[in-house]
């Protein structure tokens, strides 16, 4: 009886962790006073690629805003999709122009997932960041993402 009530015990308590792993995040606001300002219009692809500030402002935003979900370094533990394969697929492409406008896709894919979240049903999977996160602090979480190589 014993063991049964400690295998119950910890039956419920892996799932509990599991469901706070997943659970709500508080978005966080980020300083992106250090970037070039986009303005108000939304682009379609992302400014930011390499720029080296941009990438530290991005490590930032995501753990403060990301990393709850899709894993520390961008390594999701299974729950949330890993981010680092967004351009692994691109980068498998053989025509540079091939592998541009994959890329050019998935920016537009990116920034849509964050502004508007995913949602299916009644059931929220990502929160929408529309409103929280400025446009500079999404382009700059995606410019850190892709420097994480997905192995």
């Amino acid at each position: 009886m014993f063991v049964r009530k400690a295998l119950v015990a910890t039956i419920f308590s892996v799932a509990a962790s599991v469901a706070m792993a997943h659970g709500d995040v508080t978005p966080q606001v980020v300083d992106v006073s250090t970037l070039k300002p986009l303005g108000d219009d939304m682009l379609d692809t992302n400014p930011y690629v390499g720029d080296k500030e941009a990438i530290r402002v991005g490590s930032s935003a995501y753990n403060q805003n990301c990393a709850r979900c899709h894993g520390l370094e961008v390594i999701s533990g299974g729950i949330s999709p890993d981010l680092r394969k967004m351009n692994a697929e691109c980068d498998s492409f053989a025509g540079k122009k091939a592998k541009a406008d994959c890329k050019a896709e998935l920016d537009v894919y990116f920034r849509n997932s964050v502004l508007g979240g995913k949602v299916r049903g009644d059931r929220v999977y990502m929160p929408a960041f529309a409103g929280i996160l400025s446009q500079e602090a999404i382009w700059a979480i995606k410019a850190y993402v892709e420097t994480r190589p997905f192995e």
